[in-house]
């Protein structure tokens, strides 16, 4: 498991191959030269300095790694950052703006869906790829999506009120627009 304190090496080492690597990361391309190896997760939270994508089990059991792939949940600690060359990539740090909070993250404040925080990120992502396929979600609809993540400390109730939460704001601003 990796931390928010891991070494970042300057460079991969000598005699190690790399491969050109372009992917746009919660809008902004990113060319990178990156060994074969390197998980995305990793890629992320060390090289591009997001350490909002957490790593909680390296097995793809937890989702804490989840972000949005072309924008469907993926599990990042599973996924090789070379698989990611030429896609999109979206992290819980491409939901805000600098001026406000986007709605799943306000809905979890609101709702108190996180108590330790760990899973949230993943939590998060995974619901706005739900709610961008159905803004309308019922209670078991949520809980559905959300089946991919774990939390250990909230027993999940405060979790899908945060995301039906969500789904409603985002519903109002539409209508709004």
């Amino acid at each position: 498991m990796s931390s928010l304190y891991d070494v970042i090496p300057p460079a991969p080492p000598k005699g190690v191959s790399t491969r050109r690597t372009t992917i746009n990361v919660n809008g902004t391309s990113q060319t990178l030269d990156v060994e074969p190896r390197l998980l995305l997760a990793d890629l992320l939270r060390q090289a591009l300095q997001l350490t909002g994508t957490h790593k909680g089990c390296d097995t793809s059991n937890c989702g804490a790694c989840t972000v949005l792939f072309d924008g469907r949940p993926a599990k990042s600690c599973t996924m090789l950052a070379v698989q990611a060359d030429g896609h999109s990539v979206e992290t819980v740090e491409g939901l805000a703006n600098a001026s406000e909070l986007h709605p799943i993250q306000e809905g979890f404040k609101q709702e108190h869906g996180l108590q330790c925080g760990y899973c949230t990120p993943g939590m998060m992502m995974t619901a706005k790829a739900l709610l961008e396929r159905n803004p309308d979600p019922t209670e078991d609809e949520v809980r559905w999506a959300l089946s991919g993540n774990l939390c250990r400390c909230t027993g999940y109730q405060n979790i899908v009120k945060s995301v039906l939460w969500a789904a409603k704001k985002m519903r109002e601003q539409d209508q709004e627009a």
